[in-house]
C-alpha cells in the first residue's frame, strides 16, 4: 500500500508541477533565469527571498529538482493546501515552538542527497519589516554540507505582478562543517547567503 501511495504521489507531483509551471508562465509572465546553475544531482538547499505565498510553488515549478519545504502547521487546516503539502512532501512545522522533529527531518534530506527549500527571512518580507534574519539556514548549510542555491524573486505582488526568479551559482560551506555551532561562522554564512539572494532579487 505504501508503494502504491508513493507511486500516486510521484504521478501527481509531475502533473501539478507541470500545471504550476504553465500557470506562472501564462498568468504571471514568469521569467526564469540561471537554471544552468542548478546541479542535476547531489544535495542542495534552495534559499530565496520571501515576498508572497507564490514563492514556494514558483521554486518547485522552476527549480528543475524535486524538493521539500517547511510549511507552517496551520496551513494544513486548508484542504487544498494540505493536499499540495502531501503531493510535495512538505514538512509541517510548529511556528510557536522549537519543532525538533521538523528540524531532524529537514536535516535528513540533504544528508540523503536530496533537496530542501528554505526562506531565511522566516516570514514574508521579513527584511522589509526590519526583522533580523536568523541563522537557521546557515546552520542547515554548514551542518549538512549541502550546497546552497540562492534564488532571487521579483514580482508576484499587488502592483508588481510580473514575476522573475533568478538562480545563482552554488555556494559551498562544507569547509565550516565542524563549526556548525560557532555563532560567528553562522552569522558570516547567513550574511553571505542573504547578500547573494538580495543581489539576485534586484
Amino acid at each position: 500500500m505504501k508503494k502504491i501511495k508513493q507511486g500516486i504521489r510521484v504521478v501527481l507531483r509531475g502533473i501539478v508541477k507541470g500545471a504550476l509551471f504553465a500557470f506562472f508562465k501564462v498568468v504571471y509572465r514568469a521569467k526564469i533565469v540561471g537554471t544552468e546553475n542548478i546541479p542535476k544531482d547531489g544535495a542542495l538547499i534552495f534559499c530565496g527571498n520571501h515576498r508572497s505565498y507564490l514563492d514556494p510553488p514558483l521554486i518547485e515549478a522552476t527549480g528543475k529538482r524535486n524538493m521539500r519545504f517547511l510549511a507552517k502547521e496551520e496551513l494544513y487546516s486548508n484542504k487544498f493546501l494540505a493536499f499540495l503539502g502531501w503531493v510535495f512532501e512538505a514538512i509541517p512545522v510548529k511556528r510557536d515552538e522549537k519543532d525538533v522533529a521538523a528540524i531532524k527531518t529537514s536535516l535528513k534530506e540533504p544528508k540523503d542527497g536530496k533537496c530542501i527549500a528554505l526562506f531565511p527571512e522566516g516570514t514574508r518580507n521579513g527584511i522589509e519589516k526590519g526583522q533580523k534574519v536568523k541563522d537557521g539556514v546557515a546552520f542547515f548549510a554548514v551542518r549538512s554540507g549541502a550546497k546552497v542555491i540562492p534564488c532571487g524573486i521579483k514580482g508576484g505582488t499587488k502592483g508588481d505582478w510580473k514575476m522573475t526568479i533568478t538562480y545563482g551559482k552554488p555556494l559551498d560551506y562544507s569547509e565550516y562543517k565542524s563549526q556548525a555551532k560557532d555563532k560567528e561562522v553562522l552569522d558570516k554564512v547567513t550574511n553571505e547567503i542573504m547578500n547573494n539572494i538580495l543581489e539576485l532579487a534586484k
